[in-house]
């Protein structure tokens, strides 16, 4: 969760739109909400929590635990002892059959690099060498390549190419998918060339819908042992405004139809919804993405992500809630919703329920984790960790015909609290990635020749 602004780096006529020829990189300044396809062959050897638009800026003023950085009282032996990170994987009650055939997919916010130069208040904790992109981006595909996913969706990527390059010496193919507006920052998609055939790619543009400058990739593919396997992979980064809970609805409401339709299109694929969701596991909107439908009237929109209560502080209980007169004005306004904004969350003015098609269930609530990292809803207690926030915004939602049988385990609180924030020593990022293994639970796709 972050602010929408970010730079862009150097471009490389190798690349280009899916449909059309491949342009120059200085073309692609020219011409952002394009979906760019990258072609490189595998054999070539050779980045929580701020404000992402420009209606945040205000409204990140709107309670004090969003305005008050947290100074780390710990900071300076921290640094000095600064925690090896250990991640392990956490394997399911009951796996499935091993004959099933299974692949693994990984979500991450990776930290613009243009986010972490706006927002150094967000790192004070943090040595400034942790923040040089050079050096994150070589922490960030070291992991990523490490953990060996099949698919890896990306968030809050402002430097594409820097990615794609190392990525494709281990084979990975990739596709990116930049924000509109100002900033110039979005969501990227890598996939393993001799694992997965791509079949059908396409990206969505909140603002069409007049839902902000964020942005969605949807991408069906089929794996290259098992024609039958086909399978849809969706990637988004979600508002961040804390205020704008009907804004965030629209969003995953929107992606969330379109994919249902992409997967009846291609047999009723199973799909795999990745990304930086901007809502915590306690919110509103978490349980509109569990149970598929949401009563907005009986929630302030202002409190439907659930972020306002992930400051640092308060958190690891060292101090109580802070309290702020315009959260007080926000309590008096709270069931003040318009026409407007009721149409923006559920697609109709009146209509009071927000409904999505999907009947979707989290990797990490259903493989439980170890101690200290999990939450009693199962879920990680944090998957993202600076000065103004610590909390849980990332999951992998998967449909019926999946089921994970191991996912990579997250960090502990007290682990997180010992780095001083994130980035840190290991990880180059405010986020920590996803990791999950996913196996098919059915013989063949139903329908699987409903597209060709």
């Amino acid at each position: 969760m972050r602010c929408e602004a970010c730079s862009s780096s150097s471009l490389c006529a190798r690349y280009g739109p899916v449909s059309t020829t491949a342009p120059s990189r200085s073309s692609l300044k020219s011409r952002p909400s394009f979906f760019y396809f990258f072609n490189c062959k595998p054999s070539i050897s050779c980045s929580t929590n701020r404000p992402t638009d420009s209606s945040s800026s205000s409204s990140s003023l709107s309670t004090s635990s969003y305005s008050r950085r947290w100074y780390n009282p710990l900071r300076r032996r921290q640094l000095d002892e600064a925690p090896d990170i250990e991640r392990h994987w956490v394997e399911a009650d009951q796996p499935p059959l091993a004959s099933l055939e299974r692949f693994t997919v990984a979500s991450y916010n990776i930290l613009a690099d243009r986010n972490a130069s706006w927002h150094k208040d967000l790192y004070s904790n943090v040595p400034y060498s942790y923040m040089n992109w050079d050096r994150r981006k070589r922490l960030i595909c070291k992991e990523l390549i490490g953990w060996n996913p099949d698919i890896i969706c990306l968030q809050e990527v402002d430097k594409y190419f820097d990615l794609s390059d190392m990525l494709a010496t281990a084979g990975y193919l990739g596709s990116y998918k930049r924000r509109t507006g100002g900033s110039v920052d979005g969501c990227a998609m890598f996939w393993k060339a001799d694992k997965f055939r791509l079949l059908e790619g396409e990206s969505i543009e909140f603002k069409s819908f007049g839902l902000g400058d964020n942005v969605a990739q949807l991408s069906v593919f089929e794996m290259c042992n098992a024609a039958s396997r086909r399978l849809l992979i969706g990637n988004i980064h979600v508002l961040y405004n804390p205020r704008r809970g009907h804004v965030k609805l629209g969003q995953i409401r929107s992606l969330f139809s379109r994919a249902q339709n992409l997967s009846e299109k291609w047999g009723n694929a199973p799909a795999v919804l990745a990304g930086d969701f901007n809502s915590t596991p306690q919110s509103a909107i978490y349980k509109f993405l569990s149970s598929s439908e949401l009563n907005v009237m009986l929630y302030d929109r202002r409190e439907l992500s659930g972020q306002r209560s992930c400051h640092p502080a308060q958190v690891l209980g060292l101090k109580q809630q802070f309290s702020s007169p315009l959260k007080s004005i926000d309590g008096l306004l709270k069931d003040c919703w318009t026409d407007e904004e009721i149409k923006v969350a559920t697609g109709k003015t009146t209509c009071n329920i927000a409904v999505h098609p999907l009947k979707l269930n989290s990797s990490y609530a259903t493989v439980r984790g170890s101690l200290g990292t999990r939450g009693s809803n199962g879920e990680p207690l944090a998957t993202s960790y600076h000065s103004k926030f610590l909390g849980t915004v990332d999951y992998l939602w998967h449909s019926d015909c999946l089921v994970p049988t191991k996912v990579l385990d997250t960090i502990s609180i007290d682990v997180l609290q010992r780095t001083g924030g994130l980035p840190c020593k290991d990880i180059g990022s405010d986020h920590l990635a996803l990791v999950s293994e996913f196996a098919f639970t059915t013989p063949t796709n139903v329908g699987i020749n409903a597209a060709t």
